[in-house]
Order: C-alpha cells, then structure tokens, then sequence
C-alpha cells in the first residue's frame, strides 16, 4: 500500500468532509500543533516506568482527546453538524475530566516559588516539551476563533486544560532538587 497521494504537493491538504487549505492556513496550523502535542506526549508516555503508571494511563487518555480535538479541527467549517461527540467533537466532559486530573496532581504537588526550568528528569523534560506544543496549539486554536473561523467553546477549553495538565504531571514527575530552583525570580 503506498502511503502518498501527491495530491500535497501543491503546498495544500484536504479538510475531513471535503475542501482543500493551503498548508499555511490557521486551521491546518492548529491541527498540527494538536498532532504535534500528541508524539511529544508518546515520547513521555514511552518514558514512563513503572512507578508512573498513572501518569502514562493520563497521558494515553489525553493522546486519544486530542485525536478528537484533531479530528475537530480538521474537519470542514460547513461540516461541523456532521461531527460527534466525543468522537470528532470535544464535550465539556472531557474538559471536566481534565480539571478534575490536575487537582489530582496538583494536590500531591508543592510549587517551586519561581519559575521552573525543565530538565529536573528526562520524563518531566518531555512533558514540557509536550506543554509548550500545546500553548502553541492553543495560541492557533485563538487565532483560528479570531479569523471568525469555528473553533468551539469546548475545543479552546480543552487546549487550555490539556496544556495545564501536562504542566500539573511534569511537576508530579519532576525532582525536588533546590539547585533547579535557584535564580529563576
């Protein structure tokens, strides 16, 4: 089976229901910083011993939402009634589920005062990789809104909360070390 269509190579990529974007475009942007936002999570999934088991098991939930919020963002504006919930749409629900995962985390967590500078372990380095690529998917979600373009309530929601749950399991899985802290005011 081969894998390539040529049909990209005009600098353009087809929308799920139908219409071509330019590569360029803000919609295919914020999908593929969604997509993005979902290796970088595998590379820290993949980085999970057995002592995070809770962390990969969140981490693989959030990989199959944001195949949602993909799958949102790629289809066709005209096309947004023939989408699911949950399956192609995101839902409150799922934001929800998001809020209540990084009060879990949160609650075990104590806040350095300052800024933190990743790289405390290798898994909590790559989930703030993970994060960064979803303020970038978040910051494309919000121009997308601003071009007029349809970019649900819940959909801005949940890149919002995907972003801070990932922050909320880096400092779960990140090293008290006090010399990490140091000079970051």
């Amino acid at each position: 089976m081969k894998i390539y269509t040529r049909k990209g190579d005009d600098g353009t990529t087809g929308l799920w229901y139908g219409g071509r974007r330019p590569k360029s475009d803000v919609r295919i942007e914020a999908y593929g910083a969604v997509d993005e936002a979902g290796s970088a999570l595998g590379v820290a999934r993949s980085l999970c011993g057995d002592e995070d088991a809770e962390v990969a098991a969140d981490i693989l939930r959030l990989q199959g939402e944001l195949f949602v919020a993909g799958a949102e963002l790629a289809a066709a504006p005209e096309a947004a009634d023939r989408l699911e919930d949950g399956v192609s749409r995101i839902t409150e629900g799922m934001v929800a589920w998001m809020e209540q995962a990084i009060d879990r985390y949160m609650d075990r967590v104590e806040l350095p005062p300052k800024f933190v500078i990743p790289g405390g372990t290798r898994l909590s380095a790559q989930l703030d990789l993970a994060r960064a690529t979803l303020r970038r998917a978040e910051r494309r979600a919000a121009a997308l809104a601003d071009a007029g373009e349809p970019a649900s309530s819940p959909l801005l929601s949940h890149v919002n909360r995907a972003a801070d749950l990932v922050y909320a399991m880096a400092r779960f899985t990140d090293t008290p070390d006090p010399e990490l802290f140091e000079g970051r005011g």
